[in-house]
């Protein structure tokens, strides 16, 4: 009867959600009070009976409830209890209604919390996001119901796919949407601004904080699946360039640039068309990751489907709201037309460049995604496109990102001298290039990655700490610091997120450039190096899992005479499903990490032994995780959270109608 009734309130939140799209949007039109105020009790009511509904399909997965076609797929009654409620998301059907509970939370925060927005564009918001709720709440009731039972309930369920019974992989979807979903309340304010004829600083101020939040968790759920992908999957890598990773850091670097442009439209009122762009284009990618996932025209660990049929359901969605999107933004062009010139040297036109390298280089990553796609429809045949071309193409835009960003964050608004920001910028600049010179002597000629990412890893670090010392003053310093400490925490969140991107910029650099590698057979007892490191496999043993069976072997890792660390790496083999994972065993350090794995036995008694020596590997999610955390205090901010408070008044609402 509760899953029942979790079926039923999926029902009427789809109802709901059509009344929400359709009544506000007329009396936003018509100017009916009564009609626009439909919006806000229709949005919590959406929330309500989704939470609901996922409620009683996590009910079904806890209690094992095998009458549950979805349960019987995804499930089984010896897996642990965390991985019983990450099964509820670990699969297309619940992770869809994960999207859309995600999807009208953001609607409901829009009504619980938008009571400083003018009604008119408050009821065309929610309305808005009720429509893409309509969208995904019918794909999810006729293509993908969560809540199919089965005649004949099994004594048992077919388990979660192993791979993804791992705490990373736990939180890291929901983080994830989180910032997929958030990005709907940029495309859903830029639509309603269109739909009123009216974009300015108010909107700006307005739009910034969804997209920041949305931009946090994106980067939360991205660094997460990265950790996840480097520690689980036994390849040793960060980053892949699979097409389910690019599906995510495309609207990762759009939303970016919006977070930036937005900036221009509220300090200046400049940039207006471009900024409504990028946020129909941030939430546009968003669903083309969407698309990609579910639709069956990419293999890969993380997708969710592989059906065709849904597929195009999808495609038909991303074709109606992006299509209808661009095509309002083509007949609004008029309406947001710039007020405020500035100079070629100035930090509007810095933040255009900023821009322009954000967007161009997700556009190349999109390109290498679909390529294959297109290549395959085209002439029938199968190419690959991998990790050489992104990191050739990708590569010189985020370089020269990292070389402008700390100039052009300190630059003045509307007109500046390069020279006089430049000066209070040598000393950090000579340090940058010592360092990287120190380096570049140290290694001896190897590869210029590391020398070129410890140079713009500590130039962004040294530029961000450089724009907070150079704003307070010139005074001693101790009155500098205690000046600092006054300083908005939207400067601070700034700085944060600039130099957390200086630190990920040298750690991937340092690991791709200093890395070792070493994969022999080896027997037990049998002693290697490996770097400056002696690696010595002590014994290999069989031991029971809660659901699973484990090879586990002992490694003990020396340098020099001392013990650095015992390792424990596993193979894990999931009877029910027949499959295999890897779960390497890592001594995590500051300036390295150890990474073993352990594979087959061998015909000759040996068993398969992967070791890697990964420099600066925990520097990559240290900085995801500042600049995560910079976002976030900058959402702390006064300016904010009472943001709307500031709009200047309208002497002729009407006449923007």
């Amino acid at each position: 009867m509760f899953t029942e009734l979790g079926h039923f309130a999926l029902i009427l939140a789809f109802t709901v959600s059509i009344v929400q799209a359709i009544i506000p949007l007329i009396g936003a039109h018509k100017g009916w009070h009564g009609w626009m105020a439909v919006a806000e009790p229709a949005a919590t009511a959406q929330f309500m009976l989704l939470f609901y509904s996922f409620i009683a399909l996590t009910y079904a997965f806890v209690t094992s409830d095998f009458s549950l076609q979805l349960v019987v797929a995804n499930s089984h009654t010896d897996k642990p209890l965390l991985y019983k409620f990450a099964g509820v998301w670990g699969n297309h059907e619940g992770s869809m209604l994960l999207w859309v509970l995600i999807l009208a939370l953001f609607g409901a925060c829009a009504a619980w919390f938008g009571g400083n927005l003018p009604d008119r564009l408050r009821a065309r918001v929610l309305a808005v996001q009720s429509s893409i709720s309509v969208a995904f709440l019918a794909f999810i009731l006729f293509t993908s119901n969560p809540f199919l039972r089965i005649e004949q309930p099994p004594f048992n369920g077919q388990d979660l796919n192993p791979l993804l019974q791992d705490v990373g992989l736990a939180f890291h979807p929901p983080l994830l949407y989180l910032g997929y979903v958030g990005l709907s309340m940029s495309f859903s304010f830029a639509v309603a601004a269109l739909l009123e004829g009216r974009v300015d600083a108010a909107w700006a101020r307005w739009v910034r904080p969804w997209t920041l939040a949305a931009w946090v968790f994106l980067t939360a759920g991205i660094a997460l699946g990265s950790w996840w992908a480097y520690y689980e999957l036994g390849w040793g890598g960060f980053w892949f360039w699979d097409p389910v990773e690019n599906a995510s850091f495309m609207p990762w670097l759009f939303a970016a640039a919006l977070l930036h442009s937005a900036v221009v439209v509220e300090k200046r009122e400049s940039l207006k068309s471009w900024t409504i762009l990028l946020a129909i284009l941030a939430f546009g990618f968003s669903l083309i990751g969407t698309f990609l996932v579910r639709s069956g025209v990419i293999t890969s660990v993380h997708a969710f489907a592989n059906d065709p049929e849904r597929g195009v359901f999808i495609l038909i969605i991303l074709g109606v709201f992006m299509g209808g999107a661009l095509t309002l933004f083509a007949a609004r062009s008029h309406v947001m037309q710039a007020k405020g010139a500035f100079a070629m040297v100035s930090r509007e036109s810095a933040l255009v460049l900023n821009n322009v390298l954000l967007a161009v280089s997700s556009l190349v990553v999109f390109v290498g995604t679909i390529w294959p796609l297109v290549s395959e429809l085209a002439t029938g045949r199968t190419l690959s496109v991998g990790p050489p071309f992104f990191n050739v193409a990708f590569t010189p835009f985020m370089v020269l990102l990292g070389a402008v960003l700390p100039i052009g964050a300190m630059l003045p608004w509307k007109r500046a001298k390069l020279g006089r920001v430049a000066r209070g910028l040598i000393p950090y600049f000579v340090v940058s290039v010592a360092l990287a010179g120190l380096v570049w002597s140290l290694q001896t000629g190897r590869s210029l990655l590391g020398p070129i990412g410890l140079f713009l890893g500590s130039w962004l670090v040294f530029g961000a700490f450089a724009d907070l010392w150079l704003r307070s003053g010139r005074y001693g310093i101790a009155d500098r610091l205690k000046r600092m400490t006054r300083l908005p925490r939207s400067d601070w969140g700034k700085a944060l997120a600039h130099g957390g991107l200086g630190i990920t910029i040298f750690g991937v650099a340092g690991l791709t450039a200093w890395e070792h590698e070493d994969i022999r057979i080896a027997a037990i007892g049998e002693t290697f190096t490996v770097g400056q490191y002696e690696i010595t496999l002590d014994q290999v043993s069989e031991e029971p899992g809660p659901n699973y069976r484990s090879l586990i072997a002992q490694m003990t890792v020396m340098r020099g005479s001392r013990v650095e660390s015992v390792l424990y790496p596993e193979k894990r083999i999931y009877p029910v499903q027949a499959m295999p994972t890897t779960e390497a065993a890592i001594d995590n350090g500051f300036l390295r990490d150890v990474y073993v794995v352990i594979g087959d036995v061998q015909e000759n008694g040996g068993y398969a032994v992967r070791v890697y020596i990964k420099p600066l590997a925990n520097w990559i999610w240290a900085g995801s995780i500042i600049m995560a955390i910079g976002g976030g205090i900058s959402l702390t901010d006064r300016r904010y959270r009472v943001a709307a408070g500031a709009r200047k008044p309208v002497t002729n609402a009407t006449a923007a109608e």
